[in-house]
């Protein structure tokens, strides 16, 4: 083992033991239970008078502290992300499911086969195993920089080098701390949340662009497309709120209405699994459009309102939320829960609503309020019928 890799393993072994120690700390502290235990109020001592040379004399005050406790520590939810990104997407399960998505690994070959030429520059970002970055060399690129800031990067490194890979620079560093003297020729990126953006695509792709792309340069892919659908889902699948059940076997929980959790995951579900939705009620379009060749953070919109006419009569069980991705008009990668075809590891959200009956001819208005489109516990959504 090279002196290198035993300093990389070392440093990450102690940035592990410092973050769990600051984690457990953290936790003692928010225990009424073993903050008393832990952190025992302070008692200090001090001297009721201080003896000083003849000619001084002086009364010395000490305020004493009523308890000790380690200072709070303030992340930004942009802070938090890329602490989560860089956990998660070092779990070889993780990795996993993506190279089984058949799909997915279809449609980026199939991308980089069609767009990636010989000599182009490519910056791989998020590049996991590295095996995006393997098909832009192998496809003719001069250089690829591959980067990703989790530890997954020594296993991209290895595996590049056993299957022949030379061309391919590995970056152990965040993407908006990587820096090059001329700028590249094509982006490739798989910065796709089950929401879209909730993998920080927009803020690090532009990122980037805005850095390191030439005029004219590839962002691939670049297309995408956002849905939120009224939607109802099979009988054997519906979960209501517990104060929609009035008659468990005579039962009734309604007055637990009064109890609605604050909780915004309570309100949320998710699944990849293709009998779960039975039918969206309207004609699905797209909420949002983005092309990364023009977007900024800046013009993604923070309230999106629309109706959808009911085309398919049913029940309203919430709003499903799911992605496109487009590289050519026939290469689209999709995770709609009623596309057969769908990129599995993805999944699909269900925004939870109040259960009513929606009648062919109906008007259903939509309205989406987020304030960060990378932060999806920033979503608050309302769906409101009105009868034909």
């Amino acid at each position: 083992m090279s002196i290198s890799t035993i300093q990389r393993f070392t440093v990450f072994v102690s940035q592990r033991v410092r973050q769990a120690c600051a984690l457990l700390g953290n936790r003692l502290v928010g225990s009424r239970r073993l903050k008393g235990w832990f952190y025992p109020p302070v008692e200090i001592e001090t001297a009721a008078e201080i003896e000083t040379p003849a000619e001084i004399e002086a009364e010395v005050e000490i305020e004493i502290p009523a308890e000790i406790a380690p200072p709070a520590v303030i992340e930004t939810p942009a802070e938090k992300y890329r602490q989560f990104n860089e956990d998660y997407f070092a779990d070889l399960h993780e990795q996993e499911r993506m190279l089984a998505d058949e799909p997915r690994m279809a449609f980026y070959h199939d991308a980089i086969t069609r767009h990636i030429k010989s000599g182009d520059r490519v910056i791989d970002l998020g590049t996991g195993t590295g095996i995006l970055a393997a098909f832009a060399s192998r496809q003719g690129a001069s250089h690829v920089y591959a980067i990703d800031h989790s530890s997954i990067i020594e296993h991209a490194m290895q595996l590049g080098a056993e299957n022949g890979i030379e061309n391919v620079d590995y970056e152990g560093v965040h993407s908006t701390k990587f820096y090059l003297d001329e700028p590249v020729d094509v982006i490739l990126h798989e910065q796709l949340g089950d929401f879209l953006f909730d993998e920080a695509m927009v803020p690090n792709v532009c990122d980037l662009r805005d850095r390191l792309l030439k005029p004219g340069g590839l962002i691939l892919p670049s297309q995408f497309e956002l849905f939120c659908e009224p939607m109802t889902l099979h009988d054997d699948r519906r979960v209501p709120y517990i104060w929609e059940l009035n008659d468990v076997h005579g039962f009734d929980f309604t007055s637990m209405e009064r109890s609605r959790p604050e909780d915004v995951d309570y309100y949320r579900m998710s699944s990849c699994d293709l009998g779960v939705v039975k039918q969206f009620l309207g004609d699905p379009t797209p909420m949002v459009e983005v092309d990364l060749h023009t977007i900024t953070e800046s013009t993604l919109p923070s309230l999106v309102s629309f109706t959808r006419k009911v085309t398919n009569a049913g029940l309203i069980d919430g709003l499903v939320v799911f992605m496109k991705a487009k590289v050519d008009d026939d290469l689209v990668l999709s995770s709609s829960p009623l596309d057969p075809g769908r990129a599995p590891h993805w999944g699909f959200r269900i925004l939870r609503l109040d259960q009513c009956h929606a009648e062919i001819g109906d008007e259903l208005d939509v309205s989406i309020t987020v304030k960060d489109w990378a932060d999806p516990d920033t979503w608050m959504w309302t769906c409101e019928k009105h009868t034909s």
